[in-house]
């Protein structure tokens, strides 16, 4: 694990549940329904902070994954699909809420120097481990 990898993925799990309840709030103001938005998010942030710290993929990928965890809460409150363009459609086809973030700073801002950190330490260990 690369300490870059281990900042971003202490982020994300601190960030997750807010980011999850944002998600959400896009569809519904209902308390009882953000506040299981906020749980889900708290179960799901160790998880997707270990897959980060495993370093399987990139870490936006991850993040695109953990769109499951709102999608799931908007699902179960009967929110319905939104209509999403035909790249959308294509790229991201389970996500019929378009929760999708394009970057990083789409999940928080706070994200954005982290994972340039990760993506910064990942080209160095390559090139040094392949030259």
């Amino acid at each position: 694990m690369s300490s870059a990898a281990d900042a971003l993925a202490a982020a994300v799990e601190r960030l997750l549940p807010g980011w999850v309840v944002g998600c959400v709030a896009r569809f519904t103001d209902d308390a009882a329904v953000l506040g299981r938005a906020r749980a889900a998010g708290e179960d799901a942030a160790p998880g997707v902070a270990a897959r980060l710290r495993a370093v399987e993929t990139t870490p936006l990928s991850v993040m695109r994954d953990a769109v499951a965890v709102p999608a799931a809460v908007l699902r179960s409150a009967g929110a319905q699909p939104v209509e999403r363009d035909a790249f959308s459609v294509e790229r991201f086809p389970d996500d019929v809420y378009d929760l999708t973030p394009a970057s990083w700073a789409d999940v928080d801002p706070a994200l954005v120097d982290l994972a340039l950190m990760w993506g910064v330490e990942t080209a160095w260990k390559h090139k040094r481990d392949h030259s």
